[in-house]
């Protein structure tokens, strides 16, 4: 039944689930020294905490099966609101040449990608938030055609354009800041936008202007909450109207639930990932003591790399961040340890999340469905590659009828 439901429906059904279990995707586990749920899932909680590793690992890679959570939470709805369709795409391997100076992982996607392109021989082709351009020269292979790529950093238009003329690709690259008011002018009942994840206010622009000049798109959405606006206003009527009636606004760092999932990284990192966890919960209770206020207080994050090597000196550089002086004395060893132990139970508190995580992501591209259906659009959602490659997969087709 989920997948014979229209796209309106689907977004009404995910709509009621998300306003309604909010109490509980909502709060942030590593926020709270305990549960963040309070006494009314006490059985949730420890059900949680007497999980397994394996179990965890299990769960954060697949959350809709076999879930022992399913006592508590919707868990077979959700599994079938966020079931869509593979989309299909012409057949056979693009030429190993083409992916001369494209990424391993970025080529595989622009593989699968590429075939579900389905414009016309009368449309001209644009690649929105072009980068170098490899999409695009894919495209113009795969169709004889030209293609308009726009980016608005010059060193990348360059770079692609002599990228483009290197491999005789018929490219131009135009140098263009999409969210400008001018953008517009490139899009038109001609012209079919391809975007392989445009990221938050980019994709909602080419939407936008999809609708006003009724361009045919291909777009994979992405990082939703890169966004100018602090609250998520949904762009589709329809969407503005029932989330209003249900209660459900978003903020910015919410927005951000929809892409967490990522692609499973090597064990080092992986490691590295949990040891920077358990060192962020260790001070956490290290600067409510010092500070006497049981709240927690943000850190900046640290790119990859730059950890330093023990569990003090990374209290050090935390509290030099945020101006606090450290007491002499410090049982490091106590506070590291409770760290190491508080990300196992964060970890197991984050699974309530894991499972409105997709679900969240699929009422977002929903969202934009709607916005092209109300302008007229004929709209297909679905999938596009494996979760493996890329778990941002959703892909969205539309034309004016």
């Amino acid at each position: 039944m989920p997948l014979s439901l229209s796209h309106t429906q689907r977004f009404a059904w995910l709509s009621a689930l998300l306003a309604e279990w909010q109490p509980l995707w909502r709060p942030l586990p590593f926020q709270h020294r305990g549960s963040p749920w309070g006494e009314a899932y006490s059985a949730l909680e420890a059900a949680l905490l007497e999980l397994s590793d394996a179990e965890v690992a299990r769960l954060q890679d697949a959350p809709f099966s076999a879930s022992p959570l399913a006592d508590w939470l919707p868990v077979a709805a959700l599994a079938e609101l966020v079931e869509l369709p593979e989309l299909t795409g012409e057949a056979g391997e693009l030429p190993a040449a083409w992916a001369a100076h494209v990424g391993g992982r970025k080529w595989s996607q622009i593989e699968a990608f590429l075939p579900r392109v389905a414009a016309s021989p009368d449309e001209r082709l644009v690649e929105w938030c072009a980068g170098k351009g490899h999409l695009a020269r894919a495209l113009s292979r795969r169709g004889a055609a030209e293609v308009t790529a726009l980016e608005w950093q010059a060193t990348l238009c360059r770079d692609g354009q002599r990228l483009a003329d290197r491999q005789g690709a018929a490219v131009r690259m135009a140098e263009q800041d999409v969210l400008a008011p001018e953008a517009g002018r490139w899009l038109s009942p001609e012209t079919h936008v391809a975007a392989l994840h445009a990221c938050g206010d980019l994709h909602a622009r080419l939407i936008e202007l999809c609708a006003a000049q009724g361009s045919a798109v291909t777009l994979a959405p992405c990082c939703y909450q890169r966004t100018a606006a602090a609250h998520y206003r949904p762009l589709s009527q329809g969407g503005r109207e029932r989330a209003a009636a249900l209660g459900l606004s978003l903020s910015r760092e919410e927005l951000a639930m929809a892409v967490q999932e990522t692609v499973t990284a090597p064990r080092h990192v992986r490691r590295r990932r949990e040891q920077a966890g358990a060192w962020r919960l260790g001070f956490d209770l290290l600067q409510r003591e010092v500070r006497g206020v049981d709240a927690y207080l943000p850190v900046p994050s640290l790119a990859y790399g730059q950890l330093p090597a023990r569990f003090e000196a990374f209290c050090r550089w935390a509290a030099e961040q945020k101006g606090l002086v450290l007491p002499a004395g410090v049982d490091w060893a106590a506070f590291e340890a409770v760290g190491e132990r508080r990300r196992a139970e964060v970890t197991r508190r984050e699974l309530v999340r894991h499972l409105f995580r997709r679900p969240l992501e699929v009422w977002l591209v929903l969202d934009r469905a709607l916005r092209l259906e109300e302008a007229g659009f004929d709209v297909e959602l679905g999938t596009f590659c494996a979760r493996e490659l890329t778990p941002r997969n959703l892909l969205l087709r539309a034309s004016r009828g």
